[in-house]
């Protein structure tokens, strides 16, 4: 699990000039609170997945890695334990979706897809796109090759199930496939 949670960024010694060197904020300076809340999600759905240890250690262990402070923790609480408790549910959802069985799916596309489909049902206050390019990002950046394709796939396909009305307005305004 250290390949997720570690920051593996190493800085080079800045060279000797006249001016000062000027480091840019890297991605990770850039994200949303609630963007680094699905991140240690993601990292903690992992270790449940794989791991198969307590949510309550894994949350505990998360909440102490380096940057958690700047997470909006109430959302990551509400992924972690959301999807933990709703696993079953989750997967009866995005099984009919799949062409191959879940043990054949990742753990990163997994968790990604099982936060996509609970943001859908439960945090009504994010945009399904939103939910859909956060979750295909997390799937980029943790995933394999081309894993975000499969999130994105099941999550665009379950969408007009768990979001009719903003799937609907979308598509009238061009925003959505047809």
């Amino acid at each position: 699990m250290s390949e997720l949670s570690e920051n593996t960024a190493a800085s080079a010694p800045a060279a000797k000039t006249s001016k000062p060197a000027i480091r840019k904020p890297g991605k990770s300076a850039s994200k949303s609170a609630r963007s680094r809340a699905r991140e240690f999600a993601l990292q903690a759905l992992y270790q449940v997945l794989v791991g198969k240890n307590e949510v309550a250690d894994i949350d505990v262990f998360t909440r102490d890695l380096s940057g958690f402070h700047k997470a909006d923790s109430a959302h990551y609480d509400a992924l972690l334990y959301g999807c933990a408790a709703q696993s079953a549910e989750l997967d009866m959802l995005i099984l009919p979706l799949l062409d191959r069985s879940m043990a054949e799916i990742s753990p990163v596309e997994r968790a990604a897809m099982w936060m996509g489909v609970f943001e859908m049902k439960h945090c009504l206050d994010v945009p399904w796109r939103v939910t859909l390019n956060e979750c295909i990002e997390l799937a980029k950046e943790f995933g394999g090759t081309d894993g975000h394709k499969y999130v994105n796939a099941v999550l665009e396909g379950l969408a007009p199930q768990l979001r009719p009305h903003e799937v609907q307005a979308d598509r009238q305004a061009g925003r959505a496939r047809a």
